[in-house]
């Protein structure tokens, strides 16, 4: 029964975060964007049921936004075959799989839970960081009246404008839904140990 309710509950958060992924409050044109709190429900679910557990949803969510990316265009975006296979492995597979990190310190309780949403959140920038540099460098570093040749700094920027607002967003939405009663007791563990 107990194998039943964690996949019930992540096949919840998995279809929350897929629907929250396609608001996009903004959209830059190479990819990336601030999304209505898309990375939450895999975080708390994460914090909920540990990494472990964290991990499989999350990986799951990668192969999602991965479809996503397809529905995108990643496939018309001149890549070589190279460039494809570690785009699809730094931007989506890497970046949003590590999104299960964040109940890492969920026994701390809330600051144990605000900083695992953190890390996540800041894994997922240093993966997409990564794939500035390596991969799409090569692209050319031009962002509406922004250019540079360094791409340690076009890449920094570039992601950092998307993954900033949304990485305080979620940690916000973290803190202020734990704060909630109602969420709190749905953090309780399933042997009534409370997490909160």
């Amino acid at each position: 029964m107990k194998n039943t309710k964690v996949l019930v509950e992540g096949a919840i958060m998995l279809a929350l975060a897929t629907v929250l992924s396609f608001i996009r409050i903004i959209k830059l044109p190479w990819g990336g964007s601030v999304t209505l709190l898309a990375m939450l429900p895999i975080t708390l679910f994460s914090i909920r049921r540990g990494i472990k557990m964290g991990f499989v949803v999350s990986f799951l969510f990668s192969l999602i936004q991965f479809g996503q990316g397809i529905l995108d265009g990643i496939f018309g975006w001149g890549l070589t075959p190279g460039m494809l296979i570690a785009c699809i492995l730094l931007d989506y597979l890497l970046a949003y799989g590590v999104l299960g990190i964040a109940g890492i310190f969920r026994e701390k309780k809330l600051a144990g839970w605000l900083s695992g949403t953190a890390l996540a959140l800041f894994l997922r920038f240093l993966m997409h960081f990564l794939s500035g540099i390596i991969i799409w460098k090569s692209v050319g570093a031009l962002w509406g009246n922004f250019s540079t040749e360094n791409f340690y700094v076009y890449s920094l920027l570039y992601n950092g404008a998307y993954m900033l607002p949304e990485l305080i967003f979620t940690v916000i939405g973290t803190f202020a839904l734990l704060k909630v009663p109602q969420t709190s007791r749905m953090l309780m563990s399933d042997n009534g140990k409370s997490l909160v």
